[in-house]
């Protein structure tokens, strides 16, 4: 493993613990700041629709510098997000500093993706992504849970100052191990936004939207929802989430082995599971035992689907890959907020705390129904264009003879 992976995915697990560490401190939030949990649920809202703006402006306003040092810019930024949050007098204060930590999310894991592809064999470009992603799946199993305890034990806002110096621990990482890599020469930001003609990379984007936001709605009030419906103690969130980086630790690193082999497969598998689990999950919710094994799969099935959907952007934007990777990254947060609101409508709708996990279903089940779509279009588009080439002059002996006549 080139030490350059290590390096995105230690940049990873900073960014991954400050995302998701806010679940486990929801309720901690709305107290000290006397909001509800819905209202405290545009953190995670606010986070994730900072990421979906910050993806193509950071990546735009990077075009004119190495990508080492781009880097290294948004893990900058990244640590001043954090000690806002620390430290904010208010609500308001806070979710601008989750805001301020969020521009620079999709901007790391889309140029991150590009250049950790570009430091393997085309053959393991799905393994390498998905080794970055490990950093991310990784702070769910002891960043998250350590930040969670730290939060509920002595406040979150010290969790909050140590997501922060976990950034500078990434931004000294990017700094030693990643090497120069200058943007390649006649790749400009028209050619970047040229990849967003192609349907493939579109329906790529909103597989991601639906499918990781079915994750989110129900990961995102996983506090509530485990102490109040499953009976769980405060104390024991910590565990939940521990569970739930676990199957995203495995479903990221078998996502990655299989993309590389059978991708659409893959989806089509992790998408129909996904959904069905999600809507298990309304009655699950109500064991201990059956919510625990619920949560593991929801993270392993979401986190199977992110090393295939980034190849495949990847793949299809290939003459220029920085931005379409990362507004893809966007797409997942662009999922994340869409759920979060969904799922926080349906709480205040008074449908209980295990009805975010319906919203979760559906959204997984549609993004299940446009992979089906995707695939159905290329294989379209090979038999055409297979039909071109059959009717060409140079795969037709007789009608070269006939045009030389």
């Amino acid at each position: 493993m080139p030490l350059a992976l290590l390096a995105l995915a230690i940049g990873a697990f900073g960014i991954g613990t400050t995302e998701f560490v806010i679940m486990g401190l929801l309720p901690e939030v709305a107290g000290d700041f006397q909001v509800s949990i819905p209202a405290a649920g545009y953190l995670v809202t606010g986070y994730a629709l900072g990421v979906v703006l910050g993806a193509p402006l950071m990546t735009v306003l990077g075009t004119k510098i190495s990508r080492k040092r781009m880097l290294m810019l948004l893990m900058g930024l990244f640590i001043v997000g954090n000690v806002i949050s620390a430290v904010a007098p208010a609500f308001g204060v806070m979710l601008a500093g989750r805001v301020v930590a969020s521009l620079a999310h999709g901007a790391f894991f889309g140029i991150g993706s590009v250049v950790a592809a570009g430091l393997v064999a085309p053959e393991k470009k799905a393994g390498a992504i998905a080794m970055m992603f490990t950093g991310l799946t990784v702070a769910n199993v002891v960043g998250v849970p350590a930040g969670t305890f730290i939060g509920q034990s002595i406040g979150w806002r010290a969790t909050f100052f140590i997501v922060a110096a976990l950034g500078v621990l990434g931004l000294a990482g990017v700094a030693r191990l990643i090497p120069e890599q200058p943007e390649p020469e006649g790749v400009r930001l028209r050619h970047e936004l040229a990849a967003f003609r192609n349907a493939q990379v579109l329906l790529a984007m909103a597989m991601t939207v639906l499918g990781f936001g079915g994750v989110f709605a129900a990961i995102t009030y996983i506090t509530p929802m485990m102490t109040e419906v499953a009976g769980f103690a405060d104390s024991s969130v910590t565990w939940l989430l521990v569970l739930f980086g676990l199957g995203m630790v495995g479903g990221n690193l078998v996502g990655g082995r299989l993309a590389d082999r059978a991708l659409m497969p893959l989806l089509y598998t992790s998408l129909g599971a996904l959904a069905v689990v999600l809507a298990l999950f309304t009655v699950t919710a109500h064991s201990k035992i059956a919510a625990a094994v619920t949560i593991v799969l929801v993270g392993g099935l979401g986190f199977a689907t992110v090393p295939p959907l980034q190849k495949r952007v990847l793949d299809h934007a290939a003459g220029a890959p920085t931005l379409a990777s990362a507004v893809n990254i966007g797409a997942f947060n662009l999922g994340n907020a869409l759920s979060a609101w969904l799922g926080g409508l349906v709480i205040a709708a008074g449908l209980g705390f295990t009805a975010p996990n319906w919203v979760g279903a559906l959204l997984a089940a549609s993004a299940l129904a446009l992979a089906v779509l995707s695939s159905a279009l290329e294989r379209r588009e090979i038999r055409r264009e297979s039909r071109v080439v059959a009717g060409s002059p140079v795969a037709r002996p007789g009608a070269m003879a006939a045009a030389r006549d």
